[in-house]
């Protein structure tokens, strides 16, 4: 690991090098001997650290503190100065400095307030890198369609994401209700907030109440400590509340309250706290069933749904089965080393055919397998799960026509067929299908583009003009 980088600066020169000397056994030092030298120094440099003096002839150290702030902002600052005050001191804490350090201090004190400091920077250039990271990854180009209904689901995410209103993720288990919470939050205003999440399904209706609004101490008999909740854990940013539908009856009044009002008390508490706090909730149950048969309260579903955004099965948008095999095909091989790089006709052909009960996860979890268990370069059908070989979609006949299937998809599979008849000759192709050439080659294109075209037909590469 590279040694982290610390700028001195002082007028002193004795003060320079004894500080140079104590930290260089650790550190890469540089030194300047005035603040205008330490500020031009700072032009394209990677400082970690800025170690100044506040009291300096011509650029002061608040000059050099406000300069570091601008021109690196990953740095920590630390003043030293022999002639403080309450003034000073909060002034420099008001600027941005890390600590405020009096003269003259042993050689010990300094190394451990550099030492605390730079833990500090390690820290903060860590948790930028991750939020960037996650900003990345939930970012809408990562949310993979481009089915027509997967459009319509990302357009209004990217609407809702600007909103402040609550918004009610449904759809079966496996297609991707949290993915889609999540890039809510991290394409909105207030991505730089905390995103948190609750899985009402997963705690007993004893713990939940806690969980969600925290206790005070006593309130129970092992709440040997004030506890704050996910509603204050959440303040400023969002709140996922997955599986809402699992919710205990006796707690939803409290939770309208909540969505209501914008305040609680924890449990055993009678002091109201406010919180600003955007709510997104996730189910794979039909809530305004559950609202007929008793289980879910009417009013807070309609506070729930205030904007709907159901998730399509994978059934109903065959068309990005391509695009996820070929994340989920990039994604396993580089976490297991493994030199898989494409998938056979055939085996693409057997995912296109089955209708995924589990959704995107099944999908996941059966690429997974294969690029695990392939020794080849390219997945084929011995690599899928068994029950996907054995187990046929509901309605299939064996030309691959079903229930379930849309029109685009049926066209598709027509205008394939066809041109396999006919040896990949469009003009022919065109003319039994009914269509100009034109279209034919514009439908060609389309399906190139979303990465459906079938190796057969990238071999003759649309021969036969």
């Amino acid at each position: 690991m590279p040694k982290k980088h610390i700028l001195i600066v002082d007028d002193e020169a004795l003060m320079r090098d004894s500080l140079e000397a104590a930290l260089s056994r650790q550190y890469r030092v540089d030194v300047a001997k005035d603040g205008k030298t330490a500020i031009a120094t700072m032009d394209g440099a990677d400082y970690d650290l800025v170690l100044s003096d506040l009291r300096m002839p011509g650029f002061s150290g608040m000059e050099v503190l406000r300069a570091a702030r601008q021109k690196l902002p990953d740095a920590k600052v630390v003043m030293m100065t022999a002639h403080g005050s309450l003034e000073n001191h909060v002034e420099c804490m008001k600027e941005g400095a890390f600590i405020y350090v009096m003269k003259p201090f042993s050689p010990d004190e300094i190394e451990m307030v550099i030492e605390k400091a730079l833990d500090y920077q390690r820290l903060s250039v860590e948790n930028r890198q991750l939020r960037s990271e996650l900003e990345s990854r939930y970012n809408l180009g990562s949310l993979i369609g481009r089915s027509p209904c997967m459009e319509e689901v990302l357009e209004l995410v990217r609407t809702v994401a600007a909103s402040r209103s609550t918004a009610l993720v449904t759809g079966e288990s496996g297609t991707g209700k949290e993915l889609v919470a999540r890039a809510v939050h991290y394409n909105s205003p207030r991505k730089d907030g905390p995103f948190v999440t609750i899985n009402c399904a997963a705690l007993p209706k004893e713990l939940i109440e806690s969980e969600l609004f925290g206790h005070e101490r006593g309130a129970f008999t092992s709440a040997i400590r004030q506890t704050r909740g996910r509603f204050e854990l959440a303040d400023g940013g969002t709140l996922l509340l997955d599986e809402i539908s699992e919710i205990d009856l006796s707690l939803q009044a409290k939770l309208l309250r909540v969505l209501q009002e914008r305040e609680f008390e924890r449990v055993g508490g009678h002091e109201p706290i406010r919180v600003d706090v955007r709510i997104v909730a996730t189910t794979n149950r039909d809530l305004q069933k559950e609202v007929q048969k008793g289980r879910f309260r009417e009013d807070l579903f309609y506070r729930l749904n205030v904007i709907p955004i159901q998730i399509p099965p994978l059934r109903d948008r065959k068309d990005d089965i391509p695009a996820l095999v070929a994340h989920f095909l990039e994604k396993y091989a580089r976490e297991n080393g493994k030199p898989v790089a494409g998938i056979s006709e055939k085996a693409m052909n057997l995912l296109m055919d089955y209708d995924w009960p589990g959704n995107v996860r099944e999908l996941e979890n059966a690429v997974e397998r294969a690029v695990v268990i392939c020794k080849e370069a390219q997945i084929d059908e011995r690599h899928l799960p068994p029950d996907l070989l054995t187990r046929r979609s509901p309605g299939a006949s064996e030309d691959g026509l079903r229930v379930g299937l849309t029109v685009h998809e049926v066209e598709r599979m027509l205008i394939f067929k066809t041109l396999d008849a006919h040896r990949g000759n469009r003009t022919a192709a065109a003319r039994v299908l009914g269509i100009s050439s034109r279209t034919l080659r514009n439908k060609i294109n389309e399906y190139r583009q979303m990465n459906l075209l079938p190796d057969s037909l990238k071999k003759n590469g649309d021969a036969g003009q």
